[in-house]
């Protein structure tokens, strides 16, 4: 009897370790990406002795990734994975040109807290820590690890116990202004939101475990680009038999008469099949472009989403000193460069952004005496909204000039523009064109209350038996670490060990007794007008 088999669609982290962990199960894997290169938005860009990180390039929750290799029968040092500890994690710099260096170091906080909260202000770091810290361990107990088929799991006792402790009902800002009097400790604690794209004024307060795992574990950088980390894993798929075709585009899935998905459509006709097929590209983009249009494939373009991002990408003819590895610089109006990039969806007039310096810890990234620098300014994602136009070459010329003469006056640094040997930019529109990305959200769908969990499109396909997702627009969300989750948790469901406990009989408890009592309990929180059915998940609304 031949083994089960199975097509994965892009070569992204979730993918890469799907791919994995079913080739390990026993399954006849084949990954198919568009592009020639692994690793989607955590790949590389190079400038001829120069190495950028297209995506991301903070290895956060290190745990996650630990795991996915042990469950795969390795490590990262034995497939040489080296991950090198940035100390301090990043240095924030405001408008009046001071400035922050985040450690896991508590004795170097102490002293910058101090000096901003006064005598005692260190109780407040705990307390934020104990928070923080609960939230990111119930969300690896009773979220991350788990699945939300329908609506009724959310009803598991543990979560329900957890939910009140995790606030996600209160905004991240909201919570850390209970810890810290200082704004600009209010504003270091909470700008980690973008990491999912989202407005710390708005996004829940579960995610201040960003801020938890950035100090008790600490931010590492993958020797020669992370990446390497993705090409890794990949390697052990290929052990396990796993077949990688890049530079192949898919057009469509294929359907059996009873409509199960069956394969995969390639742009040059060809056909591949396989009992199961799991989708790593953008799911707003599979739902429109690579299955049959229905409803709901256009009710989710019109879902909240992620911000996007000018990205720029300099190689410099020198060191650049001011800069460590990690910087991150802080509009002044800081709640208002978030309305415009959430709201608005443009460039704020004052722009906060990261500058990551690969160089500074990896010297394989820059030749001798010379630096790369990556350059990220949060945008609006696309529009199409004729009184609310994006001229995105006008952009990118405004957010250059505000990055170059922010980085100057409050650093320090002289000369950047002359010192730029080769610029490269990325734009909404080129990681749409790139990514097959809906609207260019560099993110997904939004990681909003009512986008998490069930209310988040499922792994599972809600009609197409075979058919699966991974990635940032399904569950548990966007981020590398959270991607291998949900390849972890998808793996379980195709092999069948995830529980499939339901409600049974007593559904109907939860339709007419305990879901409307939490909808009124969600009302208090200014949630009574929301419009439901553009929230519940699909069998909720049959």
């Amino acid at each position: 009897m031949a083994p089960p088999s199975a097509i994965v669609v892009g070569a992204g982290a979730g993918g890469i370790a799907t791919a994995a962990r079913l080739a390990k199960a026993g399954y006849q894997v084949t990954v198919v990406e568009k592009n020639d290169f692994l690793g989607g938005r955590c790949s590389l860009v190079h400038h001829e002795d120069y190495r950028f990180d297209q995506g991301p390039s903070l290895l956060l929750m290190p745990e996650v990734f630990h795991q996915t290799f042990h469950e795969l029968g390795t490590t990262p040092e034995k497939e040489n994975v080296r991950l090198l500890t940035c100390e301090p994690n990043y240095r924030i710099w405001f408008s009046d040109n001071d400035h922050l260096e985040m450690s896991t170091d508590i004795s170097k906080m102490k002293p910058q807290i101090e000096r901003l909260e006064g005598q005692g202000g260190l109780e407040g770091l705990f307390g934020f820590l104990r928070e923080s810290g609960q939230h990111y361990d119930l969300s690896m107990e009773h979220v991350l690890c788990k699945d939300f088929p329908n609506i009724w799991a959310m009803l598991r006792p543990g979560l329900l116990l957890s939910l009140l402790s995790l606030h996600p009902f209160e905004s991240m800002y909201g919570r850390v202004k209970r810890y810290f009097k200082s704004d600009k400790l209010r504003r270091a604690f909470t700008f980690a939101s973008m990491y999912l794209g989202m407005n710390p004024f708005e996004a829940p307060g579960t995610y201040s475990l960003l801020q938890y795992t950035e100090l008790a574990h600490g931010i590492l950088y993958p020797e020669g680009g992370f990446v390497k980390v993705l090409e890794a894993l990949a390697r052990v798929g290929e052990r396990f038999g796993v077949i990688y075709r890049m530079g192949t585009s898919v057009t469509s899935i294929i359907q059996s008469p009873d409509g199960t998905a069956r394969g995969v459509r390639l742009s040059s006709g060809e056909e591949l099949l396989a009992h199961t097929v799991i989708i790593n590209a953008d799911l707003v983009y599979a739902f429109n472009d690579l299955l049959p249009p229905t409803s709901y494939a256009q009710s989710l373009t019109k879902r909240p989403a992620s911000c996007s991002s000018i990205s720029f990408f300099w190689s410099f003819d020198r060191v650049i000193n001011e800069l460590s590895v990690h910087n991150v610089f802080l509009a002044e109006e800081y709640k208002e460069s978030f309305d415009s990039i959430f709201h608005r969806h443009q460039l704020p007039t004052e722009p906060s952004f990261y500058v990551n310096v690969p160089s500074r810890i990896d010297p394989t990234a820059a030749p001798d005496g010379k630096d790369a620098v990556v350059v990220l300014v949060p945008v609006g994602h696309i529009v199409d909204d004729p009184s609310n136009p994006q001229d995105w070459d006008s952009l990118v010329n405004r957010a250059r000039e505000a990055v170059l003469q922010t980085i100057e006056s409050r650093t320090g640094a002289r000369a950047l523009r002359e010192s730029i040997l080769r610029e490269s930019v990325e734009t909404p529109t080129s990681w749409k064109a790139k990514f097959n990305l809906d609207r260019g959200a560099i993110l997904g769908l939004s990681h909003s209350f009512f986008n998490v969990l069930s209310f988040r499109p499922n792994i599972k396909h809600p009609d197409i038996q075979g058919l699966y997702f991974v990635g940032a627009s399904t569950h548990p969300g966007a981020g590398v670490p959270v991607a291998l989750m949900s390849a972890k948790v998808a793996s379980e469901i195709i092999l069948g060990s995830s529980s499939k406990k339901g409600a049974g009989g007593y559904t109907w408890i939860v339709w007419w007794f305990v879901l409307p009592l939490i909808f009124v309990f969600l009302s208090f929180f200014g949630y009574g007008s929301m419009d439901w059915t553009r929230v519940l998940p699909l069998e909720a609304k049959l």
